[in-house]
């Protein structure tokens, strides 16, 4: 064995057969130990940020929630439902479109049946609404603004979701767009009325735009925070302009 390994052995003092000791600074101090490998400490912030990441998209599916909930509670007052009727329309305003989106890419059971603040969050916008109806009638057109605010929130998580399952660009816009029209469409069935989507107004279509914008954005890496609120500002803000100047599809012309 030669006297390097030996030295290697022997803890680096140079002295075969002693305990091997600390490893001493120049100066006679103890050195300073070791920071963690540089993995280890992007293996935290990465986690870290993943973790900041998924709480943002809670509050936000929660806050999309919370304003297709009024909307759906609103459309229930206005057709002088009882407010079980009320507390109905307003869940399923606020969960149809993203129940039908988890069935759809096999995540059971779907997050708005398996977690309570969902429904917490439905009932609490029905009552508010059932009892201070006359405040939130105040707003100029409240049930389109607030569906609209759901309708861009909707889009924004049902596309990155889908991203999340694998799903290609195609249908992650396609179930962005369904997450956003869903509960909509299923409002206005129960209170026997004609769809918004299948009327004139521009809503199937930005929702499908803020879901591109969402697709595009993750396929060129862009920062996660910046691309959700531009997409939900392009949803929101085409459909308002929409609203407010009356832009519309093609009708198909009377017989």
């Amino acid at each position: 064995m030669g006297f390097s390994s030996a030295v290697r052995r022997s803890g680096g003092t140079g002295r075969l057969g002693e305990t091997p000791c600390r490893p001493q600074a120049l100066n006679g101090a103890p050195s300073t130990p070791r920071r963690p490998p540089r993995g280890i400490l992007l293996a935290h912030f990465e986690s870290d940020r993943e973790l900041a990441l998924n709480t943002i998209i809670t509050t936000i599916d929660l806050i999309g929630t919370f304003a297709f909930a009024i909307s759906g509670a609103t459309v229930g007052v206005r057709n002088r439902l009882d407010i079980f009727g009320v507390l109905v329309l307003s869940f399923a305003a606020a969960t149809a479109g993203g129940i039908t989106r988890d069935l759809m890419i096999g995540a059971t059971p779907p997050v708005a049946l398996a977690n309570w603040h969902y429904l917490a969050v439905s009932c609490l916008a029905g009552i508010i609404t059932f009892y201070r109806y006359s405040d939130i009638e105040r707003l100029r057109n409240p049930v389109r603004l607030f569906d609209a605010a759901g309708l861009a929130l909707f889009a924004v998580i049902g596309s990155l979701k889908a991203l999340d399952h694998g799903l290609g660009p195609v249908g992650a816009v396609l179930l962005g767009m369904l997450s956003g029209i869903g509960g909509g469409i299923v409002r206005d069935v129960l209170v026997a009325r004609t769809p918004v989507v299948f009327q004139s107004d521009l809503y199937a279509i930005a929702a499908m735009l803020g879901a591109i914008v969402v697709v595009v954005g993750v396929a060129l890496q862009l920062p996660a925070v910046p691309v959700m609120v531009a997409s939900a500002a392009v949803c929101f803000g085409l459909r308002y302009m929409a609203i407010r100047y009356d832009w519309h599809l093609p009708v198909a012309p009377p017989s």
